[in-house]
């Protein structure tokens, strides 16, 4: 199969994209927001908030007195259901670079091959040349 094809679209991102279905897509977004500093913020002023929260409001029933079990249990939760999700990223990611390293692999055995189509041509000019020089 010939990857330089100029309607094969192994090499198009964006047809890589339009190849994912809706979960895919839905585990890449999660995995950008969930990579960046912003979620990362995020997540630590929900803790704050959450600890002062049940620490402060004294005279007020606590909903996760200390030591936050219920935090925990939330956090844990998001971790569980994170970790696949972004793996499933990753792994997407991995088969886009395998199909990268593949059509690089492709272009340069080509580019290999007129580099030594070039230089059997050179060899035989300068052949000709070297025939030329010695009839005269």
């Amino acid at each position: 199969m010939n990857l330089l094809h100029k309607n094969h679209k192994t090499h198009n991102k964006p047809a890589f994209k339009a190849n994912l279905t809706f979960s895919q897509r839905m585990s890449d977004k999660l995995t950008k927001w969930a990579g960046s500093w912003a979620f990362i913020f995020l997540i630590l002023m929900i803790m704050l908030l959450w600890i002062l929260m049940n620490i402060y409001f004294v005279g007020q029933r606590k909903f996760d007195p200390y030591p936050f079990i219920l935090l925990n249990i939330v956090l844990s939760t998001l971790a569980a259901l994170q970790a696949p999700v972004i793996l499933m990223s990753q792994n997407r990611a991995a088969e886009r670079d395998r199909i990268n390293a593949k059509y690089d692999y492709i272009v340069n055995r080509k580019a290999e091959r007129e580099i030594r189509d070039m230089q059997n041509d050179l060899d035989d000019i300068k052949e000709m040349i070297n025939r030329k020089v010695k009839k005269k």
